[in-house]
C-alpha cells in the first residue's frame, strides 16, 4: 500500500499537468506548439539542465559511467529494431527512430525528479542530452536520408549539458544572483513540456491503433530490458541504474511525429505509436517505478 501511494504522488503531477493540456486543447483555446515549445527547448530547458547539474553532488565518475551505458542502451535498441524492422519487412524510415527514442525530455525528466530527487534529475539530464544527440542526428538520418552532428551540437540544451558537466567536474559555481536567475527560468521547463505534451497528444490523428499497441507493448519490453541489462553490466549503483530504465523506456516521443511528418514518413502511423504508447505509459510507468523504487 505504501509503494503504490509513493508511485501515485510521482506519477499523479506529470499527467494531470499533460491532462491540463489535453483538455485546454479540447476546450478550444489556442496554444501555439511552436512558440511554447521553442521557449522551453532554447531556453527553460538549458538553464534546468545546466543549473541542476552544477548543483547536484553527484560523482562526475558516475556520470561518465552513465553516459557510457545510456549510449550503448541507445545503440543496442536501435540495432534490434532495425533487425526486427527488416525481418519483418516494415519501413525503417517510419518505424526505427519511434522505437528507438523515447520522451525522455517531456516525461523523462519530471519522473526522475520527482522519483529520485535532485540526484535522479541530475542523471536523467545525461540521457536525455545522449537521446537528443542520437535523435538530431540518426533520427534524421534514418527518416530523411540524412543528419548532422553538427546540427546536434548547436542544440542549446546539449551545449548546456556540456557546460553543466564541466562546472560539476571543476566544482564552480556561477554568482548567486545569476543561479537564481537560471534556477528561475529552469522552473518553467517541467510545466511546460507536460502541458505540451497533452496539448500534442490531443492535435494528432493517429492510425493503425492495433498495430501501435503490439509495437508500444515490444518496446516497453525491449527497452527496460537493454537498459537494466547494460546497466548491471556495466556496474551502474540503484539510482542511475533506475533512472537509464525510466528514461529508455519512456513512450514515444512527439517529436518522432514532427520528424515523420516534415520528411515523409507514414506520419498517421507514428502518430498512432506515440498516443498509444503515451496512453500505455499511465500503466506501463507506475508499473516499472513498483520495481525500481
Amino acid at each position: 500500500m505504501i509503494i503504490f501511494v509513493t508511485v501515485l504522488e510521482i506519477v499523479a503531477p506529470v499527467f494531470l499537468l499533460a491532462l491540463i493540456g489535453f483538455s485546454w486543447v479540447k476546450l478550444g483555446f489556442e496554444y501555439r506548439v511552436e512558440f511554447v515549445t521553442r521557449l522551453a527547448m532554447t531556453l527553460a530547458v538549458p538553464c534546468l539542465i545546466f543549473t541542476a547539474l552544477m548543483k547536484t553532488e553527484i560523482n562526475p565518475s558516475a556520470l561518465t559511467t552513465l553516459l557510457i551505458a545510456s549510449i550503448a542502451a541507445h545503440a543496442a535498441i536501435a540495432a534490434i529494431g532495425a533487425i526486427g524492422f527488416w525481418a519483418l519487412k516494415m519501413r525503417q524510415q517510419t518505424y526505427l527512430a519511434p522505437f528507438t527514442f523515447g520522451n525522455t525530455g517531456n516525461l523523462g525528466l519530471p519522473l526522475a525528479l520527482f522519483a529520485f530527487g535532485a540526484e535522479g534529475l541530475g542523471y536523467a539530464m545525461i540521457v536525455f542530452a545522449v537521446s537528443a544527440i542520437f535523435s538530431f542526428t540518426f533520427g534524421i538520418w534514418v527518416v530523411s536520408g540524412g543528419g548532422s552532428l553538427m546540427k546536434a551540437l548547436k542544440e542549446p540544451m546539449v551545449g548546456a549539458t556540456l557546460l553543466g558537466t564541466l562546472f560539476l567536474w571543476q566544482g564552480w559555481r556561477t554568482p548567486d544572483f545569476f543561479t537564481n536567475t537560471l534556477d528561475l527560468i529552469g522552473q518553467m521547463a517541467i510545466p511546460l513540456m507536460l502541458i505540451t505534451l497533452g496539448v500534442a497528444v490531443a492535435r494528432l490523428k493517429p492510425g493503425r491503433i492495433a498495430q501501435a499497441f503490439v509495437l508500444s507493448f515490444v518496446k516497453y519490453l525491449v527497452c527496460a530490458g537493454v537498459a537494466l541489462v547494460i546497466g548491471l553490466a556495466l556496474g551502474l549503483s540503484d539510482v542511475p541504474l533506475a533512472v537509464l530504465i525510466l528514461q529508455t523506456a519512456t513512450p514515444v516521443a512527439v517529436t518522432a511525429y514532427l520528424l515523420a511528418e516534415k520528411y515523409g514518413g507514414d506520419s498517421e502511423a507514428v502518430a498512432g505509436l506515440v498516443v498509444v504508447s503515451t496512453l500505455m505509459s499511465v500503466a506501463a510507468i507506475p508499473l516499472l517505478l513498483t520495481f525500481l523504487l
